[in-house]
């Protein structure tokens, strides 16, 4: 079972929902945040990595407090949730609204590298803790 059943309550499914949300839009936000300052502060390059570095260590730090202090979902279902929010605000967000391109998906290290590495932090941080 991917969801854990927390209450048959419609409206404590829906509050848990809301809450997984919030994480996965917190940790999008700071790795826009990161990769906003960095294209103002360095290279397009150096920026790629820095986000590349910085999408897991948010995403460990996120999944600690979810983990430890709410842990409605398994930690796959979190790594999914977290991975196709980001990539929905990608898709709308950067490459419609701000960009008008959805060439940022070509970029490996911009795009493909920090998707996987947020799903491989959440994940192995929601195994680690859940033990």
């Amino acid at each position: 079972m991917i969801i854990r059943k927390c209450d048959n309550m419609a409206i404590f499914s829906i509050l848990n929902g809301i809450v997984i949300l919030i994480f996965a839009f917190i940790g999008w936000a700071l790795c826009a945040a990161v990769m906003g300052i960095g294209m103002k502060t360095t290279s397009r390059n150096r920026a790629l990595i820095i986000h590349a570095i910085a999408a897991p260590i948010i995403f460990i730090g996120l999944s600690l407090i979810y983990f430890s202090f709410f842990n409605f979902t398994t930690p796959l279902a979190t790594a999914i949730i977290f991975v196709v929010f980001i990539i929905l605000m990608d898709i709308i967000v950067v490459a419609l609204l701000i960009n008008k391109s959805f060439e940022m998906f070509k970029s490996i290290i911009g795009t493909w590298i920090p998707f996987i590495l947020i799903f491989t932090a959440t994940y192995l941080t929601g195994l680690y803790l859940i033990k």
